[in-house]
């Protein structure tokens, strides 16, 4: 049983793109695939798909790479966790590494990136933040 599984998300993607493999396996759920769905509409990375492995449903997350091979991903860091919970209103809301990062909050309106937040005047929590 996991206690966190947007920490285990990040922490696969991390691994992934650091071992330079060319898919990720995580146990799917509504949450993480939202998540993914921004991070696939930002360019971060390349596809999800769904499928059943072992009769539990997992989604593949196909990693995106640069020139030379470097991965897109090059840092994910959790910023609310089970322990402490960080929300913030849409003035609020922190430029990550003074905008080549974003990051990725749960607002009233879904899952979105720190910038469509704005523009929406939507605060919410953050999730994670990615560069």
């Amino acid at each position: 049983m996991l206690t966190d599984p947007i920490s285990d998300l990040l922490v696969r993607l991390k691994n992934g793109a650091q071992r330079r493999h060319e898919t990720v396996a995580v146990p799917a759920s509504k949450l993480k695939r939202a998540i993914l769905e921004v991070l696939q509409r930002e360019g971060y990375i390349d596809a999800v798909e769904e499928e059943a492995r072992d009769g539990h449903p997992s989604l593949n997350v196909r990693l995106r790479y640069v020139a030379e091979g470097q991965p897109m991903i090059t840092g994910l860091e959790r910023v609310s966790k089970p322990g402490r919970r960080v929300y913030v209103g849409s003035k609020d809301i922190a430029k990550v590494r003074n905008g080549i990062g974003m990051s990725i909050l749960s607002t009233s309106k879904g899952i979105m990136t720190d910038q469509e937040s704005r523009q929406n005047k939507l605060g919410g929590e953050v999730l994670c933040s990615v560069w």
